[in-house]
């Protein structure tokens, strides 16, 4: 009798432990990779025009306030994003494109234009880990990655915010990818990423991504507000998503290299 009962108060310890931890996964939960999907196909609407004012805060506290006009449109099996920096002066007429596809043999296709340099340069394989414009997103950081490209592990639910989470564990398939893994809240029934961790190479914490703020517009869930923190390096983008016009078309010439060179 007494060895039953420590035999229950070990299971009964053992179920407190997972309770803290967060809820354990039910059957009846999605697969981890649809969950991932869920959140690659979520819609935006067809096309969306606004503002991105980024702001970069170095460890000192120090800020650089960067405006963006962006224009992006969806073309079903493509999406095409351009961004042309407008304020400070040192970055202005800056821009960048990017066509990412949902086929997942084919990589996304991006470039830069640089007024310094009056050319337009193509984004390699190789310079996709490189950060952009002085943030703490890379180039691969600013494409939609595959959700095949990985492999993904549903790990538990959690509450974040208030909102019930899915985390997922994604780990990449290719060899000497920038990442080791990512661990990733993904709000259920809205698909969105509330809270991202990037692991570097080593398997070290490597930075942050937080979605501080998301909203319901034209019945799209849109996030307008987030932050990536680089704890390594102590370094935040804060990139809040301004004078959103959503499904208010977009010319498709909008995203060529000509208009990168031309400008607003």
């Amino acid at each position: 009798m007494l060895q039953s009962l420590k035999i229950k108060s070990y299971l009964c310890a053992l179920l407190l432990l997972a309770t803290a931890a967060g809820k354990t996964v039910s059957a009846q939960e999605p697969s981890a990779l649809k969950i991932i999907e869920n959140v690659y196909n979520r819609d935006e609407g067809e096309s969306r025009i606004g503002k991105i004012r980024m702001t970069l805060i170095n460890n000192r506290d120090n800020k650089r306030i960067r405006e963006i006009q962006q224009y992006v449109k969806d073309y079903g099996d493509m999406d095409k994003i351009i961004m042309f920096f407008i304020t400070p002066a040192d970055v202005r007429n800056t821009s960048f494109l990017s066509w990412s596809y949902d086929d997942e043999s084919k990589v996304d296709n991006q470039w830069i234009y640089l007024p310094a340099l009056k050319k337009v340069k193509r984004i390699s394989s190789d310079s996709k880990k490189d950060y952009f414009m002085g943030s703490d997103f890379t180039y691969d950081d600013m494409g939609d990655r595959h959700p095949n490209a990985d492999n993904h592990k549903l790990l538990r639910t959690e509450t974040m915010n208030d909102e019930e989470c899915y985390v997922i564990e994604s780990i990449p398939k290719e060899r000497g990818y920038m990442y080791s893994k990512k661990v990733t809240w993904v709000i259920k029934d809205k698909w969105i990423e509330l809270k991202k961790t990037f692991y570097d190479e080593d398997g070290e914490l490597l930075k942050n991504l937080t979605s501080l703020e998301y909203s319901l517009i034209k019945g799209y869930w849109f996030v307008t507000h987030l932050e990536m923190h680089n704890v390594q390096k102590n370094h935040r983008t804060d990139m809040q998503f301004i004078e959103l016009e959503l499904d208010a078309g977009v010319d498709d010439n909008l995203f060529t290299e000509r208009m990168m060179s031309l400008g607003l």
